[in-house]
């Protein structure tokens, strides 16, 4: 029985790890993107809502994603929703840092350094938890 206990935490410790390398990933590939990319300040124009995931046993929350518009050098308008939730609207007419294609200015991406911050805050959380669970998987008490 108590290797069933193992083989649940070895999952849950293998899904972790998984989330957190896909993430990771996914923000580096995002950061080499937009490293040479122009950076303007983007006027907030309203808010998409939506939900998240709710996982891990824990109740879906309402989020929201800032839509923005911003000017090229040549004073051409183009728009943009970003990929950073909120938990509460933004203003509109607030600022938001935002990078853009040079080439192609319809793509653009809200620049967020709390992506970093908040990967740096899981790992090491992530860790602690993984092993208490190890311990707890140890220390129940089997019949």
């Amino acid at each position: 029985m108590r290797i069933v206990l193992y083989i649940i935490w070895a999952l849950f410790v293998a899904g972790v790890i998984f989330a957190l390398v896909h993430t990771l990933r996914k923000t580096r590939r995002q950061e080499k993107l937009i490293a040479g990319w122009p950076r303007v300040q983007a006027t907030v124009t309203g808010n998409v809502g939506g939900w998240s995931g709710g996982s891990g046993g824990s109740s879906r929350s309402r989020r929201f994603y800032p839509t923005y518009q911003f000017a090229d050098p040549g004073g051409i308008l183009y728009a943009g929703e970003s990929e950073v939730s909120y938990r509460n609207q933004q203003v509109p007419g607030s600022l938001v840092e935002v990078a853009y294609n040079p080439a192609n200015p319809n793509q653009s991406f809200q620049v967020a350094s709390e992506s970093k911050m908040i990967l740096g805050c899981l790992i090491p959380f992530f860790a602690m938890f993984s092993l208490l669970l190890f311990w707890v998987a140890g220390a129940f008490p089997l019949p």
